[in-house]
């Protein structure tokens, strides 16, 4: 991985430096060179400014920014699936990555492919070597008042960019957990079947959750080190759920133990419900406005924005001094609720944090505070030019 910049006591950057995509949403071919720093790109509405952050989200493991299906994601009327490429250029070299469809048949049920420097990669969590990219979009405006799913996943979205292994165990833990709800559904009584499937939810279950408190943890300490007062007020996070809070007191092989038990003495409740009602699954990230003690949920909506970015850009922090290279982090609508001065704010932190970013937005005046520090491109109807 990068090392630090000399002198500098920053993350050395990685950057997207070509970027080509084919049959991707609106775009039929793009080639486009990109610049170290932000990125900015401006446009009507549905021109396609999103497309390209999701074409980004793409070379991270997952389903991208939208989370939509692969066949959402290939241009409409094109036969042959979608593809991605880039070339990225940082303190580690250059590397190739390519990733999509194109040559498969996802009607068939194929994924998506993942190509590092000319080789195929395991999976897709292998881009993690290279690249972490974090987001921020309209969509994830109402996260701190909707469904507890929503706030999972954004979870595990920033432990992944810290611990590429913790995709694999969530992956685990959901086909076991799979097998289990398919024995319930069936009215199974095979006792030895289950406990085998509910060892291994156990296992993968409380690593899961392990791996979520150390992201809080590591989000309180670098909280600790930022000033008090600032244009993004501080999140507090913690974690609810039966498995979390034991993961907390006591050994994981304690924790795993008193899971298989729950598993096991839950097994009529469940089986009335036909699916498996207790795990890290069913846990809740508890958000807090810091300097107001409030509930994020209670907030403002502009104020539950700040408070959105205000967690990225410390988790952005993290992820830069633990890997060693800053993330690349997408911004899609980022200055729709900010003043001048806190999109002033936001730009200066992110020239500190020595990322790429790409910011869209459909009034150019929004982003004159960059004038001269960042690449501006004009979107229309999945075309792309210089300002």
């Amino acid at each position: 991985m990068a090392e630090q910049d000399a002198g500098k006591g920053r993350a050395a950057q990685v950057h997207v430096a070509r970027l080509s995509l084919s049959d991707f949403r609106n775009y039929r071919a793009l080639s486009l060179d990109l610049q170290p720093g932000a990125v900015v790109l401006t446009g009507e509405n549905g021109a396609g400014k999103t497309n390209l952050l999701e074409a980004v989200s793409f070379l991270s493991p997952g389903r991208g920014l939208r989370r939509a299906t692969l066949e959402d994601v290939a241009r409409q009327g094109a036969d042959n699936g979608f593809a991605v490429h880039a070339r990225l250029e940082g303190a580690f070299g250059d590397c190739e990555i390519g990733t999509g469809t194109a040559g498969a048949t996802v009607a068939e049920g194929a994924g998506r492919r993942v190509r590092i420097n000319g080789e195929t990669a395991r999976s897709a969590d292998a881009m993690l070597e290279w690249l972490r990219v974090l987001w921020v979009t309209p969509s994830m405006d109402a996260l701190f008042t909707g469904p507890a799913g929503d706030r999972r996943r954004f979870l595990d979205r920033l432990v992944l960019a810290i611990d590429p292994a913790h995709g694999r165990r969530a992956l685990d833990y959901e086909k076991a957990m799979r097998a289990r709800n398919r024995l319930l559904s069936e009215d199974s009584r095979d006792a030895a079947w289950f406990d085998a499937i509910e060892t291994q939810m156990a296992e993968t279950g409380v690593a899961i959750a392990a791996a979520r408190a150390e992201m809080v943890r590591l989000i309180a300490a670098m909280n600790e080190r930022l000033p008090e007062t600032g244009p993004f007020p501080k999140a507090e996070i913690a974690l609810e759920g039966t498995i979390d809070e034991a993961v907390g007191n006591g050994p994981a092989v304690d924790v795993e133990e008193m899971f298989r038990a729950l598993l096991r003495d839950l097994r009529y409740r469940d089986r009335a419900a036909g699916r498996t009602l207790e795990g890290p699954h069913r846990s809740d990230l508890l958000v807090r406005h810091a300097p107001k003690d409030m509930p994020a949920a209670r907030c403002s909506t502009g104020e539950q924005k700040a408070l959105l970015v205000g967690l990225i850009l410390a988790h952005a922090r993290l992820t830069g001094e633990l890997s060693g290279s800053a993330p690349v982090l997408l911004l899609d609508e980022i200055s729709a609720h900010f003043d001048p001065d806190r999109r002033a704010a936001l730009f200066s932190i992110l020239e500190e944090l020595n990322c790429q970013a790409f910011m869209t937005g459909t009034e150019i005046s929004l982003f004159s505070a960059l004038e001269g520090r960042a690449q501006f491109l004009s979107v229309s109807a999945g075309a792309i030019l210089p300002r």
